[in-house]
């Protein structure tokens, strides 16, 4: 009898155990379920305006922040086709010139120099885009994002082109000749002068340094913004997905 009952307390415990197992995975089943909701329910719908203003300014420091950091390491320009510096325009001729008559080494030491200044004074450019994002009103946030797929960039050039060619000519200076650009230009020219008969060719280095390299963090930064307008993996946020979900749905 004793052992009868042993026997029936054991089963007991055995079919509550497994009673009890499976009533947890059912409810971590809803809880999943609940859950998956909540976040979908979160990431749709209309966003509001103060959730849109978050949402753009999120999108453009993650943008600017990986266009700026790219730019600014060694061959970030140099290596880089869509921003690499090459010769200014009026000295093109002269480098087709030179090469032709066994100076190419003297040509690509300019290039490398002029694509390394840039290098020096892209590290600068972060801290004046974020400025720039934190003056930014709602009603910029909105017109960004229901504007043109480079809408964030045309921003961009219009509130920070001023700062940043004033913060980037000293450091284009000082880079220009730390990195020899400036001797290995005058050589250029001067080589090219003695040329009979040919025009001399006077360049400032300096203004033609910085708006390239102005230039090539546009060019970055539009591609930052095409790529989260585009691409649902590049909405790392629940904020980002329902900001840009709202913007697909209004294209």
């Amino acid at each position: 009898m004793k052992k009868i009952s042993i026997l029936s307390a054991s089963l007991a415990l055995i079919l509550f155990t497994n009673l009890n197992v499976s009533a947890q995975i059912k409810l971590g089943d809803i809880f999943k379920k609940v859950t998956e909701k909540t976040t979908t329910s979160s990431a749709t719908g209309t966003p509001t305006t103060l959730e849109i203003g978050q949402g753009i300014k999120e999108a453009l420091q993650i943008g600017v922040s990986a266009g700026a950091d790219r730019l600014s390491v060694k061959d970030g320009f140099l290596g880089n086709l869509a921003v690499k510096i090459l010769m200014p325009p009026e000295a093109q001729k002269v480098e087709k010139t030179l090469r032709s008559i066994g100076f190419n080494s003297l040509c690509d030491n300019v290039i490398t120099s002029l694509n390394r200044a840039a290098e020096d004074a892209a590290k600068e450019a972060k801290p004046i885009f974020v400025s720039a994002i934190k003056q930014m009103t709602l009603t910029d946030a909105t017109n960004i994002l229901l504007g043109n797929k480079d809408a964030a960039t045309e921003y961009f050039k219009r509130v920070t082109t001023a700062d940043l060619t004033q913060k980037f000519s000293p450091i284009v200076t000082n880079s220009l000749s730390k990195v020899n650009a400036t001797k290995y230009y005058s050589d250029l020219t001067t080589q090219y002068n003695k040329i009979p008969l040919v025009k001399p060719v006077n360049t400032n280095l300096t203004a033609y340094v910085t708006q390239k390299a102005i230039d090539g963090l546009f060019i970055e930064v539009a591609k930052e913004e095409l790529k989260i307008r585009d691409n649902l993996s590049s909405r790392s946020s629940t904020l980002l997905q329902k900001v840009f979900g709202y913007a697909d749905k209004k294209k």
